[in-house]
């Protein structure tokens, strides 16, 4: 079994939805005002996020992520994305979103002439991706957040990515995909066929897939066909995407 994102099982435990992030604190001050004399009775300090992790913890463990499969050229999903790529023009503008290290899947279009750009909210996943492929454009930013470069793109990867954000966030990354996808653009993603809630198998952080289905209606409603699927050998479930 390759190493993959999505790889884990299907849990119940509370404590997944309660694992801390690695943002940094600070001091919250809550004043209650006493019922009697209006005067200030009591302060509570409380913990507050000023700003929470949007690599969903992959800036954690991304040492451990790139001695593993950031070392690996010809790791899962390299070849499946190749494939993709043939239907691409040639010198297309390709995003990988969630790009990481760029091993393997940027590299592997760069490698075959397209022009890629990356977004990965990790900076310690893009110092190293920028330190491997100077001259390719790539942002540290959450993919919620980023402009995408302010460009279109005749394709977009998201391998491993999805199934991190929550079910609004994976329809408005859908939503922003094809905004800058021409008629013709397509996309590339990988997620459970099912819908479930899972473990990520690198940060133990809770995945949700919201299940083929779902995916075939969010990309049509936003003007994509799914054309196809696809699960490798490592048992990750790819979806095919056209745009009208």
């Amino acid at each position: 079994m390759g190493l993959r994102r999505d790889e884990s099982e299907v849990v119940n435990s509370p404590d997944i939805f309660n694992m801390p992030g690695s943002g940094n604190w600070t001091s919250g001050i809550i004043q209650v005002e006493s019922s009697k004399n209006h005067s200030r009775s009591r302060i509570a300090t409380l913990p507050v996020v000023v700003d929470p992790d949007k690599s969903n913890g992959y800036e954690e463990i991304a040492s451990i992520f790139i001695s593993g499969r950031g070392r690996k050229h010809s790791g899962v999903g390299a070849s499946v994305v190749v494939d993709w790529s043939q239907k691409l023009p040639d010198s297309a503008a390709v995003l990988d979103l969630g790009c990481g290290n760029g091993v393997p899947i940027s590299q592997a279009l760069i490698e075959r002439g397209f022009n890629v750009y990356g977004v990965d909210a990790s900076a310690r996943m893009v110092a190293a991706f920028r330190a491997r492929f100077p001259t390719v454009p790539v942002e540290c930013a959450a993919v919620g957040d980023s402009d995408f470069f302010g460009r279109t793109f005749e394709g977009v990867v998201a391998w491993g990515l999805f199934f991190l954000l929550d079910a609004e966030g994976q329809r408005k990354l859908i939503a922003k995909v094809a905004a800058v996808l021409p008629s013709g653009g397509r996309l590339l993603f990988t997620a459970p066929s099912q819908s479930c809630s899972r473990t990520d198998a690198m940060t133990g952080r809770t995945s949700i897939s919201l299940g083929l289905d779902a995916y075939r209606n969010a990309l049509e409603a936003e003007g994509m066909s799914l054309v196809g699927t696809h699960r490798d050998d490592g048992d990750n479930h790819y979806y095919f995407a056209h745009k009208t």
